[in-house]
């Protein structure tokens, strides 16, 4: 069996600690695999609670909400960039996250996708739902999950 190759692996990031570990592990298999790496971000659409008497409001992403992921966006293609990665790109989008994730991926075919995940207990899963358990269910294409690293007791 061959060993996978890489040209072009993808990255989700949201400014948590958990999309700062899947930026690390994308950015190291990018070096390693020489491979372009796309850095993605999304600004979530915020709920707009009305009553139902209410006519139909839009929810809509604040602007400055716009600046802030463009911001995490920029800063993590820069610190790419200074680990070595040679071809870097990043996209912001705003909306619903799993949708314009997905999205993303049908309109750029890549090789490996690589996400943090929150670690939700299984309650506020079903309650909230997970960006990655959705991501890896629809993908068109390979998904890593990177998971926080438990700390061992001393």
């Amino acid at each position: 069996m061959a060993p996978p190759t890489f040209h072009r692996i993808t990255v989700a990031i949201d400014g948590s600690p958990n999309a700062d570990a899947a930026l690390d592990c994308a950015v190291d298999l990018a070096r390693r695999y020489g491979s372009d790496l796309v850095i993605v971000s999304v600004a979530p659409l915020v709920p707009v609670y009305i009553s139902t008497s209410e006519p139909y409001v839009p929810a809509g992403v604040p602007p400055s909400e716009i600046g802030h992921y463009r911001e995490i966006v920029e800063a993590a293609v820069k610190t790419a960039e200074a680990r070595g990665v040679a071809t870097v790109t990043g996209v912001s989008y705003e909306g619903v996250v799993v949708d314009e994730i997905l999205s993303h991926l049908e309109q750029h075919p890549t090789d490996l996708f690589v996400i943090g995940s929150r670690g939700l207990s299984t309650a506020k899963r079903l309650l909230l739902g997970s960006v990655s358990s959705a991501v890896v269910n629809h993908a068109p294409c390979p998904v890593l999950v990177v998971r926080p690293v438990a700390t061992k007791p001393a």
